[in-house]
């Protein structure tokens, strides 16, 4: 053969090797991990069956002909057919996939326990934190990942949050550290859905805090029966005169911890709660609640709630 031919035969090759679709086989699944070079993401590609030749043609190429820069981090989804090229623009200025899970305000542990658990890209068992110690947010994480990590940063997360509004705090509801504000913003997640009367309902439980008043808070009743969970019917009788440390119908005071996972603005509300002469709250059937500052208001503020659930057919 002639050198013409030679090296017509040599363009023909590295097109096929470099620019030239993939096998037809894929998607591939490619996890990078921080520091990886071009070399040891060549040998994944090849026992993977992305690329045409094999590790060290794709090394040869991607010196030839790449731009040199940084691979990155990450998952990366190969689709089929592929070329070699194309893969290495993808490891070194694409995007990889973004994993996401998302924990709600309120959410008690026992919920993201589970949540995690059903995930099938994240590894390890699915550890219970104690309810307070996750902050709400939306996470991002890698295929591979254990739930551990994954729970440890939403632990990270919160005592980040709390420790930096910590200073905010106003001096006149009596929590006296990070895990009394918590457990109190979790109470006041649970009583209210409307982010606008947070700080009324965190100003109400701070007033009955200040002079000794039981909190007299449904959730903390219903926690120790549910861990969190809704209970999906009205309280019993019984369940109010329980002598469960967490009921503060029967125990003045906060109880031991909190209930669910509060969110930040639940949390903010607790540490600059609402100026309020209010003492008590009930449903105004709307969805969120009226205020009364003396019990001959709230009593009448009840029998109203009552006439809109007799006429709703609930009682």
């Amino acid at each position: 053969m002639t050198t013409a031919g030679l090296i017509a035969l040599g363009y023909a090759l590295i097109i096929f090797l470099w620019w030239s679709p993939g096998p037809n086989r894929g998607p591939h699944t490619l996890m990078v991990h921080e520091g990886s070079t071009v070399a040891s993401v060549a040998r994944q590609l090849d026992r993977e069956g992305a690329i045409p030749g094999n590790a060290l043609t794709f090394r040869a190429m991607a010196r030839l002909f790449g731009p040199h820069d940084p691979i990155q981090a990450g998952e990366f989804q190969i689709p089929n057919r592929m070329s070699a090229a194309r893969i290495l623009e993808l490891l070194e200025h694409g995007k990889p996939v973004l994993r996401l899970v998302t924990v709600p305000e309120g959410m008690p542990s026992i919920e993201v326990q589970a949540k995690l658990a059903g995930i099938p890209y994240l590894t390890g068992p699915s550890p219970l934190a104690p309810d307070g110690t996750l902050l709400p947010d939306t996470y991002g994480y890698q295929r591979g990942e254990t739930r551990q990590a994954l729970v440890q940063r939403m632990q990270q997360a919160m005592t980040s949050f709390i420790n930096s509004v910590w200073p905010q705090k106003r001096g006149d509801c009596p929590v006296g550290s990070k895990q009394d504000a918590l457990t109190l913003a979790s109470i006041v997640e649970k009583e209210t859905a409307k982010a606008a009367e947070r700080p009324i309902v965190a100003g109400v439980y701070c007033n009955r805090l200040r002079i000794g008043m039981a909190l007299d808070a449904d959730p903390t009743v219903i926690y120790p029966i549910t861990r969190g969970k809704p209970l999906g019917r009205r309280i019993k009788e019984s369940e109010l005169h329980s002598t469960d440390p967490y009921n503060t119908y029967t125990h003045p005071g906060l109880p031991p911890g909190p209930i669910t996972n509060p969110g930040r603005a639940s949390i903010l509300a607790v540490l600059n709660p609402a100026q309020t002469k209010a003492l008590y709250f009930v449903a105004d059937g709307t969805g969120g609640h009226v205020f009364a500052d003396t019990l001959t208001e709230q009593n009448a503020n009840v029998q109203k709630w009552y006439a809109i659930r007799r006429a709703r057919g609930q009682m």
